[in-house]
């Protein structure tokens, strides 16, 4: 099966943009991407774009072809919702679909306009990807949620909120040379301890922001790239998807996340790799608690070991397999529907050496971007791996 080349990487700034529309947004993202692949935009056969609350944000549905639009693109364009995990969805689907045959060129990406509904409107919005019968009409938010996790994981396996602490210290760190990143300031453990509380034990600096952004890939064929003579070294050789119980209270556990572990096993094989082959990966710490989660299911941490990977240095820019080098969501930002497809992105470019933390991992050659929706309901995860 062939791989799928990543030929060119466009991000906007995540933050705080509430005047601009996500048709600007995925714009400016397509146009970074496509100059730096060096494909012309009329050899792009498909849109796939992620995007989640664009009808609550935007009074805006269908937006496809809007997308298509604003990128210069004349193709067929479908959005695909999968709350936080839109974009990785959308990426999962065009590699099936250049793998297929079905095509060579596809531009892929997602956009989320969130700050101009306000933290209460932004955070109501997004509770729309809970249970709405069970959860969210009980009075259940996204913080309250992984609270309960994070709750469920110390009762299993223990571990206290300093743990937690440890890993937004790593990731504020991280972000600090990522221009993108909208956290570029450093944080210690005790600014994280001493934080007001948003949901015991989860308090402020354990929770992403609420951001504004877009990021767009340019994928093609192998085919493509060789016959086009693309500088484009890494390739996306393993997708996979997994899915679970939408409320937490039909779930076996709580405390784990089947979900990415059936996404990461299927990435792995479908890669011929193993956790082992990691040298470093991008996680969905949309909570801080959620990066621990995410390193056991993938296998980068043992079970109920994973809690004390930031503290005792295991996941930092220096240790044996970073994690998050770009900030991660919890640093770099969250807008929902660029997200899965600006991890990618970010693994792209630090495997390519084109990444201003690059040199904490100049001998890395397989990365791995792990995206999730709602409380992991959803999952998505690709490997990257350094071909040439």
């Amino acid at each position: 099966m062939s791989d799928v080349r990543v030929a060119g990487t466009g991000l906007t700034p995540f933050g705080n943009s509430p005047e601009r529309t996500s048709r600007d947004l995925f714009a400016e993202a397509s146009i970074a991407a496509f100059e730096d692949s060096g494909v012309p935009r009329e050899d792009v056969e498909g849109v796939l774009y992620g995007n989640f609350m664009g009808e609550l944000s935007e009074h805006q549905g269908h937006q496809g072809p809007l997308m298509a639009e604003a990128a210069g693109v004349q193709a067929p364009a479908t959005r695909y919702e999968s709350a936080c995990a839109s974009s990785g969805a959308a990426v999962r689907e065009a590699v099936k679909r250049i793998r297929t045959g079905e095509d060579d060129v596809l531009l892929v990406g997602g956009a989320e306009r969130m700050t101009n509904l306000g933290t209460a409107g932004a955070t109501e919005a997004l509770a729309i990807a809970a249970d709405d019968l069970w959860e969210v009409r009980a009075g259940v938010t996204f913080p309250g949620a992984y609270a309960l996790m994070a709750r469920a994981y110390f009762d299993e396996f223990g571990g206290e909120h300093e743990d937690l602490a440890h890993i937004a210290v790593k990731n504020h760190e991280n972000a600090l040379s990522n221009e993108k990143a909208q956290y570029q300031s450093a944080i210690e453990v005790s600014d994280a301890l001493e934080a007001p509380p948003v949901s015991e034990p989860l308090g402020l600096y354990d929770a992403c922001p609420i951001s504004d952004g877009a990021s767009a890939l340019v994928l093609t064929s192998e085919s493509y790239a060789e016959e086009h003579d693309l500088e484009a070294p890494v390739a996306i050789t393993g997708t996979g998807q997994g899915g679970d119980r939408m409320a937490l209270h039909d779930r076996e556990y709580l405390a784990r996340s089947p979900a990415a572990r059936e996404a990461g096993d299927e990435a792995y094989a479908d890669a011929g790799v193993s956790a082992g082959d990691v040298d470093l990966a991008e996680v969905h710490d949309c909570f801080t608690i959620a990066e621990v989660l995410a390193l056991e299911a993938l296998d980068l941490e043992p079970i109920g070991e994973g809690i004390t990977a930031a503290r005792d240095g295991r996941t930092t820019a220096d240790g044996e397999t970073p994690i998050n080098l770009s900030g991660g969501l919890k640093a770099k930002g969250h807008p929902v529907g660029a997200t899965g497809a600006s991890q990618i992105a970010e693994v792209t470019d630090l495997l390519a050496g084109d990444h201003p933390n690059s040199d904490h991992v100049a001998d890395a050659t397989t990365g791995v971007a792990h995206n999730a929706g709602g409380t992991v309901a959803s999952a998505t995860v690709h490997v990257l791996e350094v071909l040439e």
